[in-house]
């Protein structure tokens, strides 16, 4: 019952959403490479980049642990996107 009296703000929820499509269209980026699909894949990464790149600079306005959660989202994925796990 005491969870029904949170209240999520649906910024924060549309903020979680595109981090988490973010994250996962680099891990996409990396499971394509070598396939027919690697340019899609990287097309898709690049572009998610700068959404959540753009995502970073506009929370800045709604305080330091919104904008750090994007931060930390376009960190890790630009590590998923570079770093050769092999």
């Amino acid at each position: 019952m005491f969870l029904f009296a949170l209240a999520v703000s649906p910024l924060l929820c549309t903020l979680a959403v595109i981090q988490v499509l973010g994250i996962a269209a680099a891990a996409a980026a990396r499971l394509t490479e070598g396939t027919r699909y690697e340019r899609g894949g990287q097309w898709l990464c690049l572009l998610s980049l700068v959404v959540v790149g753009g995502v970073c600079g506009w929370s800045l306005q709604f305080g330091p642990g919104s904008s750090a959660a994007c931060a930390v989202t376009l960190t890790l994925m630009t590590l998923i996107a570079i770093v050769d796990f092999r």
